[in-house]
């Protein structure tokens, strides 16, 4: 799909729900390596904020880029 101002949202929450989609699979491939006796720790410590009222913190690891690059392509590609 090409690029317009109209699909830009879509690009977005394509990107978006790839980053975190790609997070969570990492997070449960390290687990389960962990599990068996491997011990695999690629990911950067907490990035987010805290108001004292919401906290928000998420760890980018290799699956985050992998999920950017994954919503991207199906993106370009539907």
């Amino acid at each position: 799909m090409k690029l317009t101002s109209r699909n830009r949202s879509t690009l977005a929450l394509f990107v978006f729900l790839g980053f975190l989609i790609g997070s969570l699979v990492w997070e449960l491939f390290e687990r389960i390596l962990a599990h068996s006796g491997l011990e695999l720790a690629l990911g950067i410590g907490p990035i987010g904020f805290d108001l004292l009222v919401l906290s928000f913190y998420f760890k980018i690891n290799p699956g985050s880029f992998f999920g950017l690059i994954a919503g991207f392509l199906l993106f370009r590609y539907t």
